[in-house]
C-alpha cells in the first residue's frame, strides 16, 4: 500500500471516535447522520492534505536517488516544508557531495563507476547466457519444495516446453504419475540431509507424451544464514544415448567372448591332432622334451622378445616375404593367435622343456593365412629359440 493511502485510512480510523462519542450522546437520528457525514468529509479532505505534504517529498527524493544511482550526480536534492524529510536531504546532499569529491580525488569520470559495473553486470549475464546455449544439458534451479524457479531454454530441446511453461510448477508434475511419487519422496528425503544428487536416473514426459530418459547432478543452495534454498543443477537427456551404450556393451562382451575363443583356438587345434601341448594353458604342456624330428618348410630364429633375427627354407614360396621382409618380422606379425602377454610364459616353458610342438595359424603377405604345426626349440648357448615349421592345411 502506498503510503499516501495509508495516511488517508489512519485518518478516517481516527475520525470513527467522534462519530461513536456523536452517537452515544445524541443517537443515531437525523442530526446525528449529518454531523457524521461532516465530521467524515472534513477528516477525508485533510486527511488527503496531509497525504500530499509528506509522501510527495518522499516521492522527490525517491525519484531523484534513483537518478544518483544511475550516474547522474549533478541532481540536486529538493528542501521540504517537513524538518524530519528535510534533515534526510540535508544528510543525503553530504554523502553526494562526498562521492564527487572522492570521484574527482580518483580521477575517475563521473559516470564510469556506474557504467562498468553496469557493463560488468551485463557481460558476465551474457557470458552465462552462452555458457548455457552452449551446453547439451539444461540448467535449473528449484526451491525447497522442489518447484522449478528458473530453467534455461535447452529445456524446449528435451521436453517441448518453454521456460515460462516450467518455472512455478514442480519438477514432479513433468514425470509420469508413479515417477513423479517415486521422486517427490526421494527429493524431500534430499532435502532433509541436504545432499548432493549425483547421477540420479529418472523418467520426464515431453510435452507429446513420450518419456524421456534424464540423468540429474545438482548441489543445494544455501542462503547468508545458511538455510537450505533449492537445488541448483542440470538435466541430461539420455534417451538417445541410451540404445547406442547397450550396443557398446553388447560388443564388449561380444568380443570377450572372441578373444577367450581365440584364446582357445590354439588348444582346439590340438585336440583334434590329439597333440599334447597345449599352449593357451602351459600348465598342461607335456612333461617332456619333443624330439626334434619334425620336417619342415621353414624355419626362423628369434629372441625372447619375439623379433626374428634368422630365417631359412621356402618360406617365400609358402607365405611370401623375401628374406629382407620375413626379418624385419616379429612372432606377433607372423603368428595369428601369439600374444605379447602369453609369450613369457611359452618360452619359460620352452626353456624347462627344452623344445615344444603346436599348432597354430600363420598369416601370408598378401593376407590370408595357413595352418601350420610348429616345433619350437630353445638354442641355450645364444638364449634365442628355433621356430621349425611344417605346412599342414592351407586357407
Amino acid at each position: 500500500m502506498k503510503l499516501r493511502w495509508l495516511l488517508i485510512v489512519m485518518c478516517l480510523a481516527i475520525s470513527l471516535i467522534p462519530v461513536g462519542i456523536i452517537g452515544g450522546v445524541k443517537g443515531f437520528d437525523m442530526t446525528s447522520w449529518v454531523l457524521i457525514g461532516i465530521v467524515l468529509t472534513v477528516t477525508f479532505f485533510v486527511s488527503v492534505i496531509i497525504s500530499y505534504f509528506i509522501s510527495k517529498p518522499l516521492e522527490r527524493l525517491t525519484k531523484t536517488i534513483d537518478q544518483v544511482s544511475r550516474g547522474e550526480l549533478d541532481v540536486q536534492l529538493q528542501n521540504s516544508e517537513i524538518y524530519e524529510i528535510n534533515i534526510l536531504t540535508q544528510s543525503l546532499n553530504r554523502v553526494l557531495a562526498s562521492l564527487k569529491l572522492a570521484i574527482h580525488k580518483v580521477g575517475v569520470k563521473k559516470g564510469e563507476i556506474f557504467e562498468e559495473t553496469i557493463l560488468a553486470k551485463e557481460v558476465a549475464e551474457k557470458r552465462y547466457e552462452d555458457l548455457l546455449s552452449t551446453i547439451d544439458e539444461w540448467a535449473w534451479e528449484t526451491d525447497v519444495k522442489g518447484v522449478y524457479t528458473f530453467c534455461s531454454a535447452k529445456v524446449a530441446d528435451a521436453l517441448g516446453y518453454k521456460p515460462d511453461e516450467v518455472v512455478g510448477k514442480p519438477v514432479f508434475d513433468f514425470m509420469p504419475a508413479d515417477e513423479g511419487r517415486r521422486a517427490k519422496a526421494a527429493f524431500h528425503e534430499l532435502s532433509k540431509t541436504q545432499s548432493p544428487m549425483q547421477d540420479v536416473e529418472g523418467c520426464y514426459l515431453h510435452k507429446n507424451g513420450q518419456q524421456v530418459r534424464v540423468n540429474t547432478n545438482a548441489v543445494p543452495v544455501f542462503d547468508r544464514e545458511g538455510n537450505l534454498c533449492g537445488y541448483r543443477g542440470v538435466h541430461h537427456d539420455f534417451t538417445t544415448y541410451r540404445p547406442a551404450e547397450q550396443k557398446i556393451e553388447a560388443l564388449i562382451i561380444k568380443n570377450k567372448k572372441v578373444r577367450e575363443l581365440r584364446k582357445r583356438t590354439p588348444q582346439l587345434f590340438d585336440e583334434l591332432a590329439d597333440v599334447d601341448v597345449k599352449l593357451v594353458n602351459p600348465e598342461e604342456s607335456v612333461k617332456t622334451p619333443v624330439v626334434n624330428t619334425l620336417p619342415f618348410d621353414y624355419q626362423f630364429v628369434f629372441d625372447e622378445s619375439g623379433h626374428i633375427v634368422d630365417c631359412s627354407g621356402n618360406f617365400t614360396e609358402k607365405l611370401g616375404y623375401l628374406k629382407d621382409d620375413f626379418l624385419l618380422l616379429s612372432v606377433y606379425d607372423l603368428d595369428i593367435f601369439e600374444a605379447k602377454d602369453q609369450l613369457k610364459i611359452k618360452l619359460d616353458i620352452i626353456k624347462k622343456q627344452g623344445s615344444i610342438q603346436v599348432k597354430t595359424i600363420h598369416k601370408r603377405k598378401n593376407g590370408s593365412s595357413v595352418l601350420v604345426q610348429e616345433q619350437i626349440e630353445y638354442l641355450k648357448d645364444s638364449n634365442r629359440f628355433c621356430c621349425r615349421v611344417k605346412q599342414e592345411i592351407s586357407t
